[in-house]
């Protein structure tokens, strides 16, 4: 009688075990094996992290096996469980692997299809037919869209984490808990015993340091000991948490009328202001996204502010970019005046200190929320409702945009909810974050969204321009090996442009996403068909980079740029300076953010840098859903890690790194030749 020996993989998570009744069918193409339970007497099957065997006999030969169906039936109680994957051998000594990697839940049965990857047109029989459209009709019912606020891309028809499917939730709620990784921060950062005394301010600059007492982050220190130079403040434009503000300046706008000879004493090579701009040595970063948002008044006690600065940039002889003169507003005029470094300490201070806190909201709620988080989860949504995970796209995507839904789920729950973090802690909240959302969204196409396209659209993209923006040379290295590694993959399984414009499910997923999750905006742009392999490899590309370099490089660095929190301040309690000659230490501290909102904002920088533990490199997760059929390997071509959340850090270290990456001998800013966030070559 001929045996087959079935091997089952069970997970390492937590709960991934199960006490309950598992069956398995082995579906051929001659014939199906019976219904086997797998037991083992005297064995408890199917614990946390177990890989247990078994026979399943049959009375003929099944022929190919192409299906592996499993069920689950309660015991005592319906217990969950996670499995990874089965192998199968035959009787010939064939070994055939079917991943599984996701949760049997209550009664529910799985049916698999071994690791290889098949396009729909491949698909020949109306077993495996079926099966696809099976999954796919199941998906559709289980992902569905929804609109969260009017004008946001659209995300997942769940109001809680725990109403998801159990697939992509987490595997520990504690983990993304944002209050208690708060609490834990507060508790870590030895800062809860300045909560008894919420509403009151700081005495001066030192009393900031009180909250550095465990701080032990080589860029922190050095921002907390240099903040206030100019160099430091143009310096994070390049390099800093939200690198993608700055624009070559090639005209100045005429809302923002600087004159040479306001400026003329910055700069270096005696030249006008016109011919420095002419030369391409001016730079500009606008925060007019800003103007008109409505400050957070849920604290009736405390008025808070914002502003909407622009701030000219200087591009000295020694490539440094300084600051060279700031307005406050969009609207010139008396009342709106150009701050400028010859102007008192204090003013020119101040002004800085605005907009750095313009900076924070936009890096915020726009370069992180809105263009790595919501973004990535209109992706991940639309892959679920029409690839199924036979399909090769899925098999390349779904460890890039592991658990964004989850994690975009839990924000929504906790963090930018009404009455969550951002209205305890930030200006935009109470409404002013879902304001700044929908004006951002206007201005987000999918051209944004590629690499290359968006350094050269701000005039950028000369290293000879701006040799010192890590930003833009990590990330070209990161997009090209990325680009790459999926051409490739588009290349083995699409033999021609045809077989792109044949592939239905491929097609349905870029309509979904353009005209579902982008619901269709005109001013986005999105394509809503590929009809070439290239296409399809850009298209890619965009996600997977989306997901991964682009999120860890302005996700990693927030608890080191803005744990300082005179370098970013998450609200002001002052108005915008209308005159000059007003600012003094007293007014710069009244202006910042008082004790208890300090405590909220470092608590949720700290939280939101933090690593995963369950991290792993991204190569082990292009070959888990593709069973032993890798064809191509990422390692390589490009070395990336990828945590809980699909973020990636590369060890070309892509800005802004980990501070344990650079050598304890060497200084985070000594510049020109070494620098936060960067490992000389």
């Amino acid at each position: 009688m001929p045996s087959y020996t079935v091997t089952v993989s069970t997970g390492s998570q937590w709960f991934a075990g199960t006490d309950d009744y598992i069956y398995i069918t082995l579906v051929g193409t001659e014939r199906c094996s019976e219904r086997t339970l797998l037991d083992k007497p005297l064995y408890n099957d199917f614990e946390r992290g177990a890989v247990d065997s078994y026979d399943v006999r049959v009375g003929e030969d099944l022929g190919d096996i192409v299906l592996v169906k499993i069920e689950k039936k309660k015991y005592w109680v319906h217990d969950d469980w996670y499995c990874r994957y089965i192998t199968v051998k035959t009787p010939s000594g064939e070994y055939l692997e079917f991943p599984c990697f996701r949760w049997l839940v209550d009664e529910k049965e799985v049916v698999l299809r071994d690791g290889r990857a098949h396009l729909p047109q491949d698909d020949k029989t109306s077993l495996v037919k079926q099966h696809r459209q099976k999954e796919l009709d199941m998906r559709r019912k289980t992902y569905r869209w929804k609109e969260w606020q009017p004008g946001f891309p659209m995300s997942i028809d769940a109001n809680r984490h725990k109403d998801l499917p159990r697939d992509i939730q987490f595997d520990s709620e504690k983990g993304v808990d944002f209050v208690l990784n708060y609490s834990k921060a507060i508790e870590n950062l030895f800062v809860n015993h300045f909560m008894h005394m919420f509403q009151s301010s700081w005495n001066d600059f030192a009393d900031f340091e009180k909250i550095f007492v465990r701080i032990k982050n080589t860029i922190s220190e050095y921002v907390m000991q240099h903040w206030r130079e100019d160099f430091m403040f143009g310096y994070q434009f390049l390099n800093g948490c939200n690198p993608v503000i700055i624009k070559k300046c090639t005209k100045l706008p005429e809302k923002f009328p600087v004159t040479h000879e306001m400026v003329s004493v910055s700069l270096e090579r005696d030249m006008t202001l016109q011919e420095e701009i002419e030369a391409g040595n001016i730079y500009i970063a606008d925060y007019e996204v800003l103007d008109g948002i409505s400050p957070n008044s849920t604290d009736p006690c405390t008025l808070q502010y914002l502003a909407a600065p622009i701030c000219l940039l200087y591009k000295t002889a020694r490539n440094k970019i300084l600051p060279i003169a700031i307005q406050l507003g969009q609207t010139p005029g008396k009342d709106n005046p150009i701050f400028l470094p010859t102007d008192g300490q204090y003013d020119w201070l101040l002004a800085k200190i605005w907009v750095r806190s313009a900076d924070f909201h936009h890096h915020q709620t726009i370069t992180h929320l809105l263009r790595t988080h919501l973004i990535t989860e209109v992706f991940a949504i639309a892959m679920y409702r029409q690839l199924p995970a036979v399909h090769p796209v899925y098999k390349l995507l779904t460890p890039h945009i592991r658990f964004t839904i989850a994690i975009n789920t839990k924000a929504r729950e906790q963090l930018i909810c009404e009455c969550g973090i951002f209205d305890k802690a930030n200006a935009t909240g109470g409404g002013g974050h879902v304001q700044l959302v929908q004006k951002a969204v206007k201005n987000l196409t999918f051209r944004s969204l590629c690499f290359p396209d968006a350094i050269k659209a701000r005039g950028v993209d000369s290293k000879e321009d701006l040799p010192t923006y890590f930003y833009r040379d990590d990330g070209y290295l990161v997009w090209g090996a990325t680009k790459s590694f999926v051409s490739d993959v588009v290349h083995i399984y699409y033999t021609s442009d045809e077989a792109v414009q044949a592939d239905e499910e491929i097609q349905a997923f870029i309509k979904d996403v353009c005209s579902f999750g982008m619901q269709d905006f005109d001013h986005c742009e999105f394509p809503k068909s590929v009809k070439s392999r290239e296409e399809l490899a850009e298209y890619l590309t965009v996600i997977v980079f989306t997901a991964s370099a682009q999120h860890a490089a302005v996700n990693f660095g927030q608890y080191d740029w803005c744990s300082w929190i005179p370098n970013a301040p998450s609200t002001m309690r002052k108005p915008p300076p209308h005159k000059k000659g007003l600012a003094d230490v007293n007014l710069i501290i009244e202006s910042l953010p008082d004790r208890g909102r300090s405590s909220w904002h470092l608590g949720a920088v700290w939280a939101l840098s933090q690593y995963q533990e369950n991290e792993v490199q991204r190569v082990h997760h292009v070959s888990r859903h593709t069973g032993n059929h890798t064809h191509v390997s990422v390692q390589t071509k490009t070395q990336f890690l990828i945590s809980q959340e699909a973020s990636l850090c590369c060890d070309t270290c892509f800005p802004p790194c980990r501070v344990s990456s650079r050598p304890n001998d060497q200084s985070p800013l000594s510049p020109p030749a070494a620098v936060p966030g960067h490992v000389s070559r």
